[in-house]
């Protein structure tokens, strides 16, 4: 039975010329499953791109065989390049604590570039069954002093990996980023219960050879919440806009909107001007310095070619 009503939908996966979507206003239980569907060729002639995370308006819905086609695609929140997943919500950096060990500057950087998002960032710390209690501790401490409430996670204690559960349960679209080698693998694969079958369901619809590879895809934690899955993508920092850095920094921001400590400087770089009255004793100032030299060659490397 086909219906000719238009639906929000949000896109799950891309897959070919196709996409699986969720309707997002159900009125009944029939329409509760994914519906594979096709774009209408009027918004490919207006140039514009779908991608995992769109929310979008979709017709024709076929219930039998739970097909659809889409519409129209409504306005973004935000779209990540690499991977390319749009509308996210909150990001998790991911580090491991050992094996590989902890790069306190890649972490900043990460971290630093997440916050350019405009998203709310966590930051999650793996495999903390490898060091002591005193150590997960110091490190706890130490980012808190960064801004960041640290969620460490020991695969082989329960607690804190439920609470993080519950957490993301509680978000539109989180996605967990880092380096290779830290766990996020592990970590989605506890999440997402049946993740390596989800490429052969999709197959099995669109009739088409089984793909071994996955692509980006959410997956439904709750009613309202999805989570990224971003398999063979080692993700790198983004490049941060040189002026936006020290409203990234907690650290700095803090001092740039009081009042009494405000500089007095207009574009003030905070680096080693003289008047400059910001506090720069804080740990991550020599990260901060080195991020704006590197923007600055970065820069004039631009300017030059």
């Amino acid at each position: 039975m086909k219906i000719n009503t238009k639906n929000l939908g949000l896109v799950t996966k891309k897959f070919n010329d196709f996409f699986l979507v969720d309707l997002k206003n159900q009125e009944n239980s029939e329409n509760s499953d994914k519906f594979l569907c096709k774009v209408r060729k009027s918004i490919n002639f207006k140039n514009q791109l779908i991608y995992v995370g769109d929310e979008v308006i979709i017709e024709n819905i076929d219930l039998k065989s739970k097909r659809a086609v889409i519409t129209s695609l409504k306005n973004r929140k935000n779209l990540l390049l690499r991977p390319t997943v749009a509308n996210i919500s909150n990001i998790y950096i991911t580090f491991s604590v050992k094996e590989p060990e902890l790069n306190f500057s890649q972490v900043n950087r990460f971290l630093i570039s997440a916050e350019s998002m405009g998203v709310e960032v966590s930051l999650v710390l793996t495999k903390c069954d490898l060091i002591s209690d005193t150590r997960r501790s110091s490190l706890i401490d130490k980012f808190e002093k960064w801004g960041y409430q640290a969620i460490t996670l020991n695969l082989e204690k329960s607690d804190n990996f439920n609470n993080l559960i519950a957490e993301l349960k509680q978000k539109e679209c989180s996605i967990f980023m880092g380096p290779s080698g830290v766990g996020k693998t592990t970590l989605l694969n506890t999440i997402i219960p049946g993740l390596q079958n989800s490429t052969a369901q999709v197959s099995n619809k669109i009739k088409r050879g089984k793909n071994t590879t996955r692509n980006v895809e959410l997956f439904s934690l709750s009613d309202q919440s999805y989570i990224v899955d971003t398999p063979g993508f080692n993700m790198q920092p983004l490049e941060v806009n040189i002026r936006l850095l020290q409203y990234l920094y907690s650290e700095i921001y803090k001092q740039v909107i009081d009042e009494d400590i405000k500089c007095k400087f207009r574009n003030c770089l905070h680096l080693n001007d003289e008047g400059c009255n910001l506090n720069k004793s804080f740990e991550r100032y020599p990260f901060y310095k080195e991020m704006i030299e590197s923007s600055k060659s970065h820069y004039y490397q631009n300017q030059e070619d």
